[in-house]
Parts: C-alpha cells; sequence; structure tokens
C-alpha cells in the first residue's frame, strides 16, 4: 500500500492527565518532505514525534501514517518508521555488529550481514564493528543509533534531536542522510540554523498548537503533491 501522504493527522491531542501536551493539530505531510520542527521547550515537539513513531496513543483525533492506521495497523506502520531519540536504544552489552544484527532480525532485513556492514562503513564505524557499545564515545553511540534507525530503509524518519553529542564526523553523516531525496523525515532540533539547511518545510509549535507552519523550497515534495502550506497564526 503507497500513500502520497507520509502523515495525516486531524484534531490530533494528546494529554497527559489534565495537561494538554498536543492540541487540535491537523497537519499532512506529503511523502518525500523534509520537515523541521521548531519549538521552545515544553512546547509539544518530543510528544508530537511520539505520537508519529507510535510510542504514544492519541488522546483525541485521528492519526494515519503512510497509508495506515497506528492504532489497527500497528505492524504495518511500524515496519515503516525509524526513529532516533534521544536515548540511542542500543543493547549496552552487545558490540555495535550485534546490535544491527538484532534489530535486522526484528524488522526481517533482507541481506542483513551486506546491510549492516554498509550501514557501519556509512556512519564512519566499520572498524568499531567488534566494540560493545559501552565502549563507544557519545557520539559514536549517536551514530549507530543513526545506523540502526536506518537499518530496515524507512520511507518516515523520525529524529529528536539526532545532532546532541555528535562529533563533526557524525555532523557530516547526518547531513548526509538529510540530504538524500525520496524518504520524509521529521526531525525536532534547537539548531535551527543547521536544520534550515535541509528543510523543505517548517512546522513552529508553541503550547502543543501549530503556531507557524512555511513551506521553503517551492519545489518540495508538498508543492509537487499539489498541497499548500500555510502561515499560521499565533
Amino acid at each position: 500500500m503507497t500513500s502520497t501522504w507520509a502523515v495525516e493527522a486531524a484534531n490530533l491531542g494528546r494529554a497527559f492527565d489534565e495537561a494538554w501536551a498536543i492540541r487540535d493539530l491537523d497537519l499532512r505531510i506529503p511523502a518525500g518532505q523534509r520537515v523541521l520542527l521548531l519549538g521552545p521547550n515544553g512546547s509539544g515537539k518530543t510528544t508530537l514525534l511520539r505520537l508519529l513513531a507510535t510510542l504514544l496513543r492519541p488522546t483525541s483525533g485521528s492519526l494515519r501514517l503512510c497509508g495506515f492506521d497506528p492504532l489497527r495497523q500497528g505492524n504495518e506502520v511500524r515496519g515503516r518508521i525509524g526513529l532516533m531519540a534521544h536515548r540511542p536504544l542500543l543493547y549496552e552489552s552487545l558490540t555495535a555488529e550485534e546490535n544491527l544484527g538484532f534489530y535486522s532480525r526484528m524488522y526481517e532485513v533482507p541481506s542483513p550481514q551486506a546491510r549492516s556492514t554498509a550501514l557501519l562503513r556509512l556512519v564512519g564505524l566499520e572498524d568499531r564493528a567488534h566494540l560493545r557499545v559501552r565502549a563507544l564515545s557519545r557520539g559514536q553511540q549517536q551514530r549507530l543509533a543513526l545506523a540502526r534507525a536506518l537499518l530496515h530503509d524507512p520511507p518516515l524518519l523520525l529524529l529528536d534531536e539526532p545532532d546532541t553529542g555528535l562529533d563533526e564526523e557524525g555532523l557530516a553523516v547526518l547531513g548526509r542522510v538529510l540530504s538524500e531525496e525520496g524518504r520524509t523525515v521529521v526531525m525536532a532540533t534547537h539548531q535551527a540554523e543547521r536544520g534550515l539547511a535541509w528543510a523543505d518545510r517548517v512546522l513552529v509549535l508553541r503550547g502543543g498548537r501549530l503556531s507557524e507552519d512555511r513551506l521553503l523550497r517551492p519545489e518540495s515534495a508538498m508543492s509537487r503533491s499539489g498541497a499548500v502550506a500555510s502561515e499560521a497564526t499565533p
């Protein structure tokens, strides 16, 4: 099943007790578009990414990802999502290569050894493949987490502050990944200038609401799909 839209949210909301972290969010992200999430701390960026990653259930509204309903078609959705979060989601007692092998089995990646080797080369860790994760630096763990997120070649890549702790080599790798065409990317970062270098579109959240929606590149996937980005008022 293919869909023009990677993300379709209508009146989406998520509350914790009586506090709304995301509220009344209407959003469509076309397949292939690269979206930068901005906003102050507590604006709802991480909550939105966790909703898109199916780690949280919506309190209200509806959500479709890559054409699927995550509440009823969770397996189909999760197989199409790659997530790089604050925590690297790696097993410290396993080596870099073993971590990728474990996730390869989870996602049923074809030719797992070749895929793992290619990704370790991509993120510059081929010479550390046999080191346990606990022996890697924070920046190296972040690079391995990026390889893990890309392992099953997901059409939707979700990144929550992926540049935190990355060294210059890691930032260069991240930049190359973000520059690839064809994959939908939604990234939250406090480094707005860095994010603006690759983004097609910027969404600004304030108080859990979408306050701005700016299309930066008219030739982006959103424009090609015939949708129109608006500039919402606060």
